[in-house]
């Protein structure tokens, strides 16, 4: 019995999907996450020294996140998505085994390397597979459900590590954090990878400079690569502060963690709403980066625990325009140099995140965290304006070329 043509795609992408959902959750639920902050202060650093480690693991992916990509260009995507977790593993490891800060600095550079060979060969690897089956329509939905499976995953970690903490301390807490890179790597060797032949083992800096030629040609394709990180950069940035915020509401701290699930739910939703708001187009991608925008604006203002509704609001329509924004990317460039194109656009983010966290830092020392959060809700809105103007002309463009 031979399958007829329409289920075979279905076939296909359920394999993906399924395959990428799990590596989402698995790559996330890392119990050391909501506790690593307390191991640096237990093993005795400093304030200094826990900044130059952030410094240190913000470096490693600036400088190798183009590399990385261009790299996901030229070999199997799929490797890269194996081989990283197991940095970590390396890295967990040291922390748990030995810790102290030339230990800790160890971890940060291979996880920092972790996330510039995931970053870019990802999105590349589930949307040419997408393609092949025929179902590149459903992008969207798909990433989009994958960075809700991610979110998940942090909020399960958050609820798991208490108890695990309880039970055997850091090494109980690092033990599972480890048991969850491996099984994230497992799960990466699943990942369907058809690539034509001629382009695995290219040369590396070749597809570099391709890729880069192509940003640089295509003026479509150098405005999405902008968008990303004018849309993700801020609020990734701010989730950092998150807490620092939900504290200024005036409630006990003993509430704090409960608050700061709503506001991941906030964004939770958001990544599920990717597939039906596809269908935005460049106005429609304005209202809501406006809306939101207001949202947090009004929502940090507040300084309550209401107020902290409009925050989840906003984090959730941030984290919709995220996924949207990585959407246009992937339509807009050609099969060369995906992975390379979309770790650019990371770099941005990363590069502009960096940015954020100074500003915050300069802001706060005269302003409370509500009032930081609000003067942040400037940059969408400017990004909004330049939205709706792009897609006006856009508009303008199509009904001249009609009317010739």
């Amino acid at each position: 019995m031979t399958l007829s043509p329409a289920r075979v795609p279905d076939t296909g992408v359920r394999r993906l999907t399924a395959t990428l959902y799990g590596y989402a959750f698995l790559d996330d639920f890392v119990l050391l996450y909501p506790v690593y902050v307390l191991l640096f202060a237990d093993t005795g650093l400093s304030v200094w020294q826990m900044s130059s480690l952030f410094a240190l693991w913000s470096l490693t992916g600036v400088l190798l996140e183009v590399p990385s990509g261009a790299w996901a260009d030229a070999v199997s995507r799929r490797l890269l998505l194996w081989l990283g977790p197991l940095l970590t593993v390396v890295g967990f490891a040291l922390w748990v085994l030995v810790p102290s800060y030339w230990a800790f600095a160890a971890g940060f550079v291979l996880w920092g390397v972790r996330g510039a060979l995931g970053s870019g060969a990802l999105e590349a690897l589930v949307y040419e597979e997408l393609v092949r089956l025929g179902a590149a329509d459903r992008y969207a939905r798909v990433m989009g459900r994958a960075r809700a499976a991610g979110l998940l995953a942090v909020m399960a970690a958050m609820g798991a590590a208490g108890p695990v903490f309880a039970l055997g301390g850091y090494p109980a807490v690092g033990a599972a954090s480890i048991l969850a890179c491996l099984l994230t790597a497992l799960t990466a060797t699943r990942f369907p990878e058809h690539r034509v032949p001629a382009t695995v083992g290219a040369d590396w800096a070749a597809t570099l400079r391709d890729g880069l030629a192509a940003a640089r040609t295509d003026r479509s394709l150098r405005r999405a690569l902008l968008l990303v990180p004018a849309v993700g950069a801020v609020w990734g940035a701010l989730d950092e502060y998150t807490p620092l915020l939900v504290r200024d509401t005036g409630v006990p701290d003993e509430v704090v963690p409960y608050l700061l699930l709503l506001i991941w739910t906030g964004a939770t939703a958001g990544s599920l709403l990717a597939g039906p708001a596809e269908r935005l187009g460049g106005r429609g991608l304005a209202c809501l980066l406006g809306g939101a925008a207001l949202a947090l604006a009004v929502g940090a203002a507040a300084r309550t625990p209401a107020g902290l509704v409009l925050v989840a609001v906003a984090f959730g329509g941030f984290q919709l325009a995220t996924v949207l924004a990585d959407v246009r990317l992937q339509h807009r460039i050609e099969d060369t140099g995906r992975a390379t194109l979309t770790s650019v656009a990371s770099l941005g983010t990363e590069l502009a995140t960096v940015v954020v966290y100074a500003a915050y830092a300069g802001i706060a020392r005269g302003a409370t965290h509500g009032t930081v959060f609000a003067v942040f809700a400037v940059p969408y809105l400017v990004t909004a304006v330049v939205v709706a103007r792009g897609a006006r002309a856009a508009r303008g463009a199509r009904w001249e070329e009609g009317g010739r």
